[in-house]
């Protein structure tokens, strides 16, 4: 790894706290250049469709410039950069399948949170508006949900977090576990959090054994894909709901193709990719 093009950083508090400000400075920039427009120009840019997508891009990016230049290339000397290799066909027919069938799974769990009550019926309310916010324009909430969070959450998730703990010594599996926790958090609420720490810990696995980021990037695309056209065209953000079948069958359904794909890919597949 010493002679790797990729930098071998690690990531410690002071990672977490490049990541943090930089965030924090995106967008407060996006919220000032909003403020200076609507006292000039006397347009509320925080109305448009697409200002939600332009303020999520700009702090995620920046968060991901600090990072970069505060911590990576003051410890390495080198800029940070990413494996995004493509892999052969097999590994693609058993990452797709183990993925959906954890996206089932983690329906089935997520539906056991209540949506009901003095505090999730409340919290539901919220997140449902918010969500109904995402899909008044379906081609900002593609762009946003399909291609933009993918690529910039899988860089912070697993590039930068995975991959800095592995790094700093941390074994693999708590890495993983962390990273995905972290992800669940961030998403601010209780049904998408258990949906995240679950799907991440299958990004997380993927990419640890790939060594390619841009495996959990398509595989993360696939799920908000997936999503995306349940509600789009279903109205629904679930499965059993649009398709008009049991919850538990899905679950079923879920645990054969996640347990099928993951044994063929863990124990069968004994190819591990490597960083050159």
């Amino acid at each position: 790894m010493e002679n790797s093009r990729y930098p071998k950083f690690t990531f410690t508090w002071l990672g977490a706290v490049a990541l943090v400000v930089g965030l924090f400075a995106g967008t407060m920039a996006v919220s000032f250049f909003s403020t200076f427009w609507k006292i000039v120009f006397k347009e509320n840019l925080e109305l448009k469709e697409w200002f939600l997508m332009v303020a999520n891009s700009v702090g995620f990016l920046t968060a991901i410039a600090f990072f970069d230049f505060f911590i990576v290339r003051r410890t390495t000397g080198k800029k940070l950069n990413f494996n995004l290799s493509s892999v052969n066909f097999y590994t693609y027919l058993l990452i797709f399948p183990m993925m959906a069938g954890m996206m089932f799974i983690s329906e089935f769990v997520a539906s056991l949170i209540p949506t009901t009550g003095p505090f999730f019926g409340d919290f539901y309310e919220y997140f449902v508006q918010l969500m109904n916010q995402l899909t008044d324009d379906p081609v900002v909430m593609i762009i946003m949900t399909v291609i933009m969070a993918p690529v910039f959450e899988e860089v912070i998730f697993r590039g930068i977090i995975q991959k800095g703990l592995i790094n700093k010594g941390v074994e693999p599996w708590k890495a993983i576990l962390y990273a995905a926790i972290i992800f669940g958090v961030v998403h601010g609420n209780p049904w998408q959090f258990i949906s995240a720490v679950m799907l991440g810990c299958v990004l997380g696995v993927v990419y640890h054994k790939t060594k390619s980021l841009l495996m959990p990037i398509l595989l993360h695309a696939f799920n908000n894909l997936t999503l995306s056209l349940l509600v789009l065209y279903g109205k629904e953000e679930s499965f059993a709901k649009v398709f008009n079948v049991s919850e538990w069958l899905i679950l079923a359904v879920g645990l054969v193709l996640f347990s099928l794909f993951y044994y063929l890919f863990m124990k069968k597949y004994k190819v591990h990719y490597a960083e050159i």
